[in-house]
């Protein structure tokens, strides 16, 4: 049975959503999960939620990383051996082969530098890669890196290409994933240096490349994994949250200030609505898996509820079971052994 260890120190409202969210994925799902943190916050709120029977467990971990804690403060917390901060704790039960995946909704750049000092890279990676999923018109599509590299070399976008395409057909299901580079333009000429010298590598990748994309198309579905450096990703992912909250917000106001017609209208269209604002809430993925440490990690948001703390799950344990490390190890070896 796979194994999740969640660190339940993560979320800003933590260990509620942590440990409540979890109950409802053991519940729903059959998982397997180990909550780390420190017990005496989580005990309480585990015992409030009637879990008897459900496979659920406490690893205390008194410490708890936050977004304080940062440059060589945060390097010495993450790699000191004895560290009994929650992240470190929960990600060396990966490494010790103690439980298959580690979740958390903490600090995504504690959350990074914790797995990569304590699980490594995968062979032959150079960076890993944060790789959400966004929604588009026609599905969706994994983009990476959205954070992890501001600045990148072309041969860390060809990896996060291979890495992305393998990510999107084990765990997503989709067959021969077409790969976009994100670009200003369609042409192959356009786009920013680092962009021009990515563009033959992917070319000549045998991945199923379909060139530059522009935002839009991402968006509008026209591939099912598109790369770009993490300073370009971030941006495109923090706009695409608070455009998609805006047009929501906008929604409902118009719908409450327009009178009695609209508030009718607005009745009618709720079940729509309904649908669209699902599609727009990060919360149904979860979290975003942190492609190329040699272990699986997954990052949720910090505003995390306890919705999305099970859907994080519900995608790692997806994921874990899907082989999709051995896959990308696999690939990683094969596209290495061609450049040598």
């Amino acid at each position: 049975m796979t194994t999740i260890v969640l660190d339940a120190m993560g979320s800003d409202d933590h260990p509620q959503p942590d440990v409540i969210g979890a109950v409802m994925a053991a519940r729903e799902y059959g998982a397997k999960i180990i909550l780390v943190g420190d017990e005496n916050q989580i005990r309480p709120v585990l015992n409030a939620q009637n879990a008897d029977g459900l496979s659920i467990r406490i690893v205390h971990a008194p410490e708890t990383l936050t977004m304080e804690d940062k440059g060589d403060k945060l390097v010495r917390k993450a790699r000191r051996k004895d560290a009994k901060n929650s992240m470190a704790v929960g990600v060396d039960l990966v490494k010790n082969g103690d439980a298959d995946v580690f979740v958390t909704a903490g600090n995504t750049g504690a959350a990074m530098v914790t797995a990569l000092f304590r699980l490594g890279r995968l062979k032959g990676i150079k960076r890993p890669a944060l790789a959400p999923v966004f929604p588009t018109a026609t599905g969706s599509c994994v983009v990476l890196d959205v954070g992890a590299n501001p600045d990148c070399k072309p041969e860390f976008l060809l990896q996060f290409a291979i890495m992305g395409s393998i990510y999107a057909e084990k765990a997503r299901g989709v067959k021969n994933p077409s790969v976009g580079l994100i670009s200003n333009g369609e042409e192959a000429g356009k786009g920013s240096e680092l962009v021009k010298e990515t563009y033959p590598l992917l070319a000549e990748s045998g991945l199923n490349f379909y060139g530059n994309v522009e935002g839009k198309e991402v968006i509008g579905g026209a591939v099912d994994v598109a790369v770009t450096d993490g300073f370009t990703g971030n941006v495109m992912l923090k706009s695409s949250e608070a455009v998609a909250k805006l047009i929501v917000d906008k929604i409902k106001e118009a719908i409450k200030s327009g009178g009695p017609l609209a508030l009718l209208g607005g009745l009618l269209v709720k079940p729509a609505l309904g649908s669209v604002k699902k599609l727009l809430d990060p919360s149904d993925v979860g979290a975003a898996p942190l492609l190329g440490v040699d272990g699986l990690v997954f990052i949720g948001h910090g505003r995390s509820d306890a919705n999305a703390i099970k859907n994080a799950i519900r995608v790692a344990k997806e994921v874990a079971e899907a082989n999709v490390l051995d896959s990308i190890r696999t690939a990683i070896e094969e596209s290495v052994g061609k450049q040598s």
